[in-house]
């Protein structure tokens, strides 16, 4: 990706990064949820889960961003060091309660910081965002365990309605919110690093095909999977599941790849790309002397 490519699309254009990192244009604007551009989602770079792939662009790359939209406070979702070379080119920070004041203390000028607690609302150039309840929890260390709200958040362009979902287990908020603020365009739900002893803080995929019911979603994009190695399932095992679940309800499922650009407008079936990944780390295989070698994945 480069940053004359991002300029260059249309309006209602969505780029998945990584994780939960989606950026979307509307309004000739850019906008991007939970920036994690770092190697580990990890207090420390030396030691936690490890990035499985390097952004498709950085963040000196990309171009102006008019919004950033914060779910919590977690490591894989507020990222110190993305955050801090963001601060320049972002004009505005939309956080739930609680996490625009650790931005504020890292530095980011408290006026480009708007905090919101659930079911608040708030403008920016047209676009509106209602921050709205999720079921998870927050910390970034041993004392300070939900002393943060988490939420997740609707995006409300003209032409298109977005929902954002954060972290989140199952709950019956997503049918409050699909009444309040729905149909929506586009559902990115969180379907990944899901585990049965979690059942309140993370969804398995059926529970994410559900939420997209509940909130009258359109199109599912998928997300907080196929970067970082949080639970005990394979990487791929979350698409596999949410693009056989969405063929089996007739709910269209974009899995793109990382970087690659998808329509608001499109409807288009899951791409099963994550096997070619595989089928090519068996023929990168090299031989040396006829003995082979680490692969280089």
């Amino acid at each position: 990706m480069t940053r004359e490519q991002l300029l260059a699309v249309p309006n209602n254009t969505v780029y998945r990064l990584g994780h939960s990192t989606v950026l979307l244009k509307l309004h000739d604007a850019f906008w991007l949820t939970d920036p994690m551009f770092s190697d580990r989602a990890s207090p420390m770079q030396f030691a936690g889960p490890e990035r499985f792939h390097k952004p498709p662009i950085s963040i000196d790359e990309l171009p102006p961003i008019k919004g950033v939209i914060i779910s919590h406070d977690h490591y894989d979702h507020l990222d110190h060091a993305s955050i801090m070379k963001l601060a320049g080119k972002v004009d505005y920070f939309l956080t739930p309660l609680g996490v625009g004041d650790i931005l504020i203390d890292w530095g980011v000028p408290a006026a480009k910081v708007r905090q919101l607690y659930w079911w608040q609302e708030t403008e920016v150039d047209g676009v509106s965002f209602a921050c709205t309840p999720a079921r998870h929890f927050s910390g970034r260390g041993l004392f300070n365990k939900n002393q943060t709200q988490w939420a997740s958040w609707a995006i409300l362009a003209r032409d298109q309605r977005v929902f954002f979902s954060g972290d989140s287990g199952y709950f019956d908020g997503f049918k409050q919110i699909g009444a309040k603020y729905g149909p929506f365009d586009l559902t990115l739900l969180e379907t990944g690093a899901y585990n049965a002893n979690w059942p309140e803080v993370h969804m398995h995929p059926e529970e994410s095909i559900q939420a997209h019911i509940d909130l009258k979603g359109r199109s599912l994009l998928p997300i907080h999977n196929g970067t970082f190695d949080l639970s005990m399932h394979s990487w791929q095992e979350p698409f596999e599941r949410i693009a056989a679940l969405g063929t089996v309800q007739g709910i269209p499922v974009m899995t793109p790849l990382m970087g690659e650009p998808v329509s608001m407008h499109d409807i288009k079936s899951a791409r099963h790309w994550w096997g070619e990944v595989d089928r090519g780390k068996e023929t990168e295989r090299v031989q040396v002397k006829g003995q082979p070698v680490a692969e280089r994945f």
